[in-house]
């Protein structure tokens, strides 16, 4: 926001607008900048999903549309915005329309935290782990609100299951993400970012390498994949059972906004393993900067989509059982443990 306001600074005609009104144009500037961003992380995510599961089955994927097929992904996100918006007779019509937005608002929101290296921060909040946990749960209420408004028992069904799955790992997924902010005393991100820097070939204090905080990084990387609704746990649109699930009657920019939201979560998710687990943009041999930081979070999300096509689905038993039965436990007995270790060591390097 700083940055556009003194960008229009230096424009002849804007800056002679009231304060109020610059304010504004640079709000409207930035969530622009940021739709932009998260579109094209979808789309490349999207595509990159397409040409992993092509060559784990032995195929080529995508070939037509630009290199191997790279603007495959933008052709058919076009195609999906001229389609007809169709609106079920039966549905809550305004509900069935906000839908959408809400789950691609709680997507956007969470990016307005995240540091995209060590002086690129969108908006530098010193609660930023709280702020991302209570975003994440908007899209599960934009969820619900379109399994509901279709009058539909497939999309209620799925969002039915969306409201026992998401809220109940929003638990494991806090709980796991309390040994690196206990480590580095502070929500901030940038904090936490920079006290896993330097040690052993420049890799040596990253949490992840601390017991408890390596129990934390895989029970929250596998409680992230449920919240998100990836498989193993996308029981909330479970083809083979609901059709599609919550968005089996949408169609169109609508439908495609559910997808661009999937996709930004995922992205969402692997960042925040990255800065709180893996050093951020911290890397070996003292290189560090925006490049590492995003080479990371794509192994993290290449590690995701590598899951998709090698696990089965879970029943919606095994589902909840391994929330309640095992990641609660677990990260309850894990955050006991690593204030054991903080109490006697001091420190988890």
């Amino acid at each position: 926001m700083t940055l556009v306001l003194n960008l229009l600074a230096w424009l002849p005609l804007i800056n002679r607008l009231p304060e109020s009104l610059l304010l504004i144009l640079a709000a409207v500037i930035c969530a622009v900048v940021a739709l932009g961003a998260v579109s094209v992380v979808a789309l490349v995510a999207v595509w990159a999903e397409r040409k992993v599961s092509a060559h784990m089955q032995c195929r080529l994927g995508p070939m037509e549309v630009g290199w191997h097929g790279i603007f495959q992904t933008a052709a058919d996100g076009l195609k999906l915005f001229i389609k007809e918006d169709i609106i079920p007779a039966m549905a809550d019509k305004w509900l069935f329309i906000m839908a959408p937005a809400v789950v691609f608002s709680g997507a956007l929101l969470a990016w307005a935290v995240l540091p995209l290296g060590p002086t690129w921060v969108p908006a530098d909040l010193n609660i930023g782990v709280l702020y991302l946990l209570a975003t994440s749960s908007l899209v599960a209420i934009g969820i619900i609100m379109a399994g509901w408004s279709a009058h539909s028992k497939w999309s209620l069904y799925g969002a039915m299951r969306t409201a026992a799955q998401f809220l109940s790992y929003e638990i494991p997924s806090a709980l796991f993400l309390l040994p690196p902010v206990m480590a580095a005393g502070s929500l901030h991100l940038g904090t936490i970012v920079d006290g896993q820097q330097g040690g052993i070939l420049g890799v040596g204090n990253w949490y992840v390498w601390n017991p408890f905080c390596l129990i934390a990084f895989v029970c929250y990387y596998v409680s992230s994949l449920a919240e998100t609704g990836r498989i193993p746990f996308d029981l909330p649109e479970s083809e083979s059972e609901l059709v599609a699930g919550f968005h089996a009657e949408y169609s169109g920019m609508r439908f495609a906004f559910f997808f661009m939201a999937e996709y930004a979560d995922l992205f969402v998710v692997s960042a925040i393993t990255t800065l709180l687990f893996l050093g951020g943009w911290h890397g070996p041999f003292g290189l560090h900067g925006t490049v590492i930081y995003i080479l990371k979070v794509s192994a993290v999300i290449f590690v995701a989509l590598w899951l998709r096509w090698t696990l089965p689905r879970l029943r919606i038993d095994q589902l909840m059982a391994t929330c309640w039965k095992f990641l609660i436990p677990l990260g309850l007995i894990n955050i006991l443990g690593a204030g054991l270790w903080l109490a006697l060591t001091g420190d988890f390097q």
